[in-house]
């Protein structure tokens, strides 16, 4: 057994994923959570909202980490962040 594989005799905990919900109607296109999402994994469509608005898209839904980041900083709380169920 090599000690630097398990500290401690524990296994390496699992990273929480996370699935990102957008409304898209409530959008207004200030891209704040595309700007300060850690691991990229928004980004701005090319399609309109009711307003005349790009709101983001999940680009790579495999890299959401269940932060937050993005829920916390939409000033019309348009984003929202859940758990993804394994």
């Amino acid at each position: 057994m090599r000690f630097w594989e398990k500290p401690f005799g524990k296994e390496k905990p699992k990273t929480i994923c996370g699935e990102i919900h957008i409304i898209n109607d409530r959008c207004k296109g200030c891209s704040f959570c595309i700007e300060y999402c850690p691991r990229d994994v928004l980004e701005l469509s090319k399609d309109f909202n009711k307003k005349g608005y790009h709101p983001p898209i999940v680009a790579k839904p495999d890299m959401c980490t269940f932060c937050g980041l993005c829920e916390m900083i939409c000033p019309d709380f348009a984003i929202f962040v859940t758990e993804k169920e394994e």
